[in-house]
């Protein structure tokens, strides 16, 4: 009776420098669990091949020319939702952490990971586990815990709010007055705030950003 082998992860190298390509691919020769199928030099060749190879994994750089790596791992994942992309980057920085989890990246790990971390990475990546470089793990949790940056319109009292969301239905200040029941000269006291508040500089800018930010709903 045989027994069942086990298939390698097949894995898709992408790197714009080649020297980085091959480094990884003498790395990860000798690994009998792991597969190389190939290697993309930019991230549109990746989508290309991604479709073509179909890894189980993608070992994705993000600084790239043509096609960065973030843009890469979204149309690769909008084409094949259960494809793995592994991001393996010299960059650390909030947003590009932040970008590629959100891109749909399995992990992020950076260039001065050994190969023993690199291999179970991978390994954990064909499975769906995450895996995150320490200084990855800080820049989620900078993100998370940041203070939110207030919006223009946080700064509007409740009846502005009144005001601009009926600005955004395209009332005009006699219909305004005779829906809030106030006098027009109030209104128009309103719009003057809420201009100066929203930083816009007519009513039609003010109503285009009640429609933006969807507050053009008299009972929002």
């Amino acid at each position: 009776m045989t027994e069942n082998k086990v298939q390698p992860i097949r894995v898709l190298i992408v790197d714009d420098h080649e020297v980085v390509r091959e480094g990884l691919q003498t790395l990860l020769a000798e690994e009998a669990a792991i597969e190389l199928v190939g290697q993309a030099a930019d991230g549109r060749e990746a989508v290309t091949m991604a479709k073509t190879e179909r890894p189980d994994v993608i070992l994705m750089d993000l600084v790239m020319p043509h096609l960065d790596g973030i843009e890469a791992t979204r149309q690769i994942l909008a084409a094949d939702p259960d494809s793995k992309v592994l991001i393996l980057t010299s960059f650390a920085e909030d947003k590009r952490v932040h970008d590629a989890i959100q891109a749909g990246a399995t992990g992020y790990l950076l260039k001065d990971t050994l190969r023993p971390e690199l291999v179970r990475a991978i390994l954990a990546a064909a499975e769906g586990k995450a895996t995150l470089h320490p200084e990855a793990q800080q820049a989620l949790i900078r993100q998370a815990t940041a203070p939110k940056t207030a919006a223009p319109h946080d700064n509007l009292t409740a009846r502005e709010c009144d005001v601009l969301a009926l600005i955004g239905r395209g009332n005009s200040n006699r219909e305004i007055a005779a829906t809030l029941h106030l006098t027009e000269g109030t209104v128009k006291g309103y719009v003057s705030n809420i201009l100066s508040k929203l930083d816009v500089a007519d009513r039609t800018q003010a109503a285009l950003y009640a429609v933006k930010h969807g507050l053009a709903d008299p009972n929002h």
